[in-house]
């Protein structure tokens, strides 16, 4: 895929060991108060995961197409601390705490600058087609060990 395509969207970008994914706020994710609504924080996480495995040069698709399976949210913990209120500019700071054979521990962060307003930590279980756990490809496995966190920025 050329990347360099002015008008595809963004994918983020990795530093260290961390994903940082853009996002700005828009009428479609608030309520009628302006405010995000509380479902719309795990579709940021979501697009971010996504773009964050993009980034590391996983093709998810390619992966689910051949039938080799594809990941399921098998656990998910969130804390809402702040709103995030309409036009809003958000980051999105996804990182890989443990790596195992056929899942991986992601925490993330919604920012709005340095202030935290929400933080989850999941669980992305990959699964075969009939939904059974199975071993991550170890293509995945290689680009994600970099990224597990240490500890240090």
């Amino acid at each position: 895929m050329d990347r360099d395509n002015a008008f595809l969207p963004p994918i983020g970008r990795i530093e260290g060991q961390a994903h940082h994914f853009v996002l700005r706020v828009y009428f479609e994710d608030t309520d009628l108060t302006g405010v995000v609504y509380h479902a719309n924080y795990l579709r940021f996480m979501e697009r971010a995961r996504s773009d964050m495995l993009l980034a590391a040069g996983i093709d998810q698709r390619a992966v689910q197409e051949a039938g080799e399976g594809a990941y399921a949210i098998s656990n998910l913990g969130i804390r809402y601390r702040q709103p995030a209120r309409l036009g809003d500019e958000l980051t999105v700071v996804s990182r890989l705490l443990r790596l195992r054979a056929a899942s991986v521990d992601i925490h993330q962060r919604v920012m709005r600058g340095a202030e935290i307003l929400t933080e989850a930590d999941v669980e992305a279980a990959f699964v075969a087609p009939g939904g059974r756990p199975r071993r991550q490809p170890a293509a995945w496995v290689s680009a994600f060990e970099p990224l597990i966190w240490k500890g240090k920025e």
